[in-house]
């Protein structure tokens, strides 16, 4: 979910274990020209959902520490492959620790729909192999907690 730290955690994580990181949010804009804002506004979530199912399916198995956007794996062929080719990581907040992170965003296209969203997408979200509570915690700890379960996985 969006605010949840993906990004931040993503390129830690990354660096921990020596792989490469990409943010397909950041891919997609820098193919496109656009930020997601402006491709939602302009052009509609479902283009940019179907830009953003390209992307992942264009990505390398293997060897990459992975940021998706919040509703990428609401996608069943994407939440398939992703299931099925990698370790799936779902970084889980509180409602109130998201909204305070996200509080003033306006790059964020869904960021007023936070609630329905979270209660939505939480069901898929689940379907992680690994569930890490980033609530109250530094990117570090997270970071550490993550190589911990992949470890014991």
């Amino acid at each position: 979910m969006m605010g949840s730290g993906k990004t931040t955690v993503g390129n830690a994580l990354a660096k921990q274990l020596g792989r490469t990181f990409i943010d397909t949010d950041a891919e997609i804009e820098k193919d496109t020209g656009m930020t997601i804002s402006q491709i939602f506004q302009t052009r509609g979530e479902p283009y940019f959902r179907k830009l953003e199912s390209e992307k992942i399916a264009s990505l390398p198995s293997g060897g990459l520490v992975i940021s998706l956007g919040g509703g990428a794996f609401e996608n069943p062929e994407t939440r398939e492959i992703l299931l099925t080719n990698s370790t799936v990581i779902y970084l889980k907040a509180s409602p109130e620790t998201l909204a305070q992170r996200l509080n003033n965003s306006t790059d964020r296209p869904l960021a007023d729909k936070l609630p329905e969203l979270l209660q939505h997408r939480e069901p898929n979200y689940a379907k992680a192999r690994i569930t890490i509570d980033t609530t109250d915690k530094s990117p570090d700890n997270i970071v550490k907690e993550i190589t911990c379960k992949l470890m014991l996985k």
